[in-house]
């Protein structure tokens, strides 16, 4: 059995902003990186139960490039996203708010290549990029 991590963050904004924000490739290309020489060039999100999402992640310097994917398997909207990723990998994304304030939640099966804490906290750094924006766009 795979081991999960899950990273979350809470935004100062109302979940329907959040879910746009998260789910609308003009608004992913802005916020989906880890950290500052990274970026987003491309995103396709075919939001449906079945659809598929396809992420370019790339250095900025053109040293390297990937592209992040899947299919979803659940979609309720401003409420659940459950995917499978390309290579098999289950991820979840919960919604809920109180208020103005909306919790984002994404628990996901680990991957072998790098260490737990590692990709802890390269999720974390792309979640907090996105609470950012949101709360400043």
């Amino acid at each position: 059995m795979p081991n999960t991590i899950t990273v979350k963050t809470d935004i100062n904004a109302s979940i329907q902003k959040v879910w746009q924000y998260f789910t609308q490739p003009t608004h992913i290309m802005q916020w989906n990186h880890a950290s500052a020489d990274w970026h987003c060039p491309a995103a396709i999100n075919d939001l449906q139960v079945g659809g598929r999402f396809v992420y370019t992640m790339a250095a900025k310097d053109g040293s390297y490039s990937f592209d992040f994917s899947g299919k979803y398997d659940d979609v309720l909207t401003e409420e659940l996203l459950m995917i499978t990723l390309d290579d098999k990998r289950k991820m979840t994304v919960n919604f809920s708010s109180i208020g103005d304030v909306t919790e984002v939640v994404e628990t996901f099966d680990a991957e072998i290549e790098n260490s737990i804490e590692l990709q802890e906290a390269g999720w974390q750094a792309i979640l907090d990029n996105f609470r950012k924006y949101v709360e400043v766009v």
